[in-house]
């Protein structure tokens, strides 16, 4: 059976879709926030990796024509964005407000907790894009000198995450307005987050895709400038 699943061309792709299907059956079956489809794809590839001692190298050669799909994906959340275009000229100020103290709180709080806890400068520079979309974030570790595989890792970790916990943080916080819920979900948790926000409303699901591409550029920017702080 190792041999099989190891020379298998089709086996990464067929076990990511499985899995990620797997997780959206949970998810409208228990309606968890805990039984994210990303999630649950995530321990299901590991737990079948494991028990089947399959070479993560050769399940990854497979698995990696889905990351092909990670950039149009992206683009299509302007979809969204352009229904609401009214609404985004008449709030452009707060909303590009809202974006760069969003940018500026992530890239600080990594700032201040890579200090705290004595991160080496590749540790350091490998966790600032943490909060921008997987396309953008992998280009900005590697021109930094991050470990990419590990930003990669924090990336699904933060969306995921955010996924999991907007819509209570926004309750606690008792934010009600659409637009402030989509900048915050998408400049916070990128495509991941985005996710949520489309199922709280339209105008949710438009702003916060806004966000993953303004966030995404001043990320790049920003990042540069953290990365000679420490």
């Amino acid at each position: 059976m190792k041999e099989v699943l190891n020379s298998s061309v089709f086996f990464s792709v067929m076990l990511t879709i499985i899995g990620y299907e797997l997780g959206i059956s949970l998810k409208k079956k228990f309606h968890y926030a805990i039984f994210n489809p990303l999630l649950v794809d995530i321990i299901f590839v590991i737990l079948v990796l494991v028990i089947f001692d399959v070479d993560y190298e050769n399940y990854n050669a497979g698995a990696k024509n889905l990351t092909y799909l990670l950039t149009p994906a992206t683009v299509c959340l302007a979809i969204p964005l352009y229904q609401q275009f009214d609404l985004l000229k008449h709030n452009l100020k707060a909303i590009f407000a809202g974006i760069v103290s969003g940018v500026f709180t992530s890239l600080g709080s990594v700032f201040i907790l890579a200090y705290l806890f004595g991160l080496s400068h590749e540790e350091y520079v490998t966790l600032l894009p943490k909060s921008i979309t997987t396309a953008i974030g992998m280009g900005v570790s590697e021109q930094l000198g991050g470990i990419v595989t590990i930003t990669v890792a924090a990336i699904i970790i933060t969306g995921v995450f955010g996924n999991m916990a907007a819509e209570w943080i926004l309750n606690f916080f008792h934010i009600k307005d659409p637009v402030a819920k989509g900048i915050a979900i998408g400049t916070a948790a990128h495509a991941v987050g985005t996710a949520k926000a489309l199922e709280m409303g339209e105008i949710e699901g438009a702003m916060s895709s806004l966000s993953i591409t303004v966030a995404g550029l001043l990320t790049v920017i920003g990042a540069s400038i953290f990365a000679n702080i420490l």
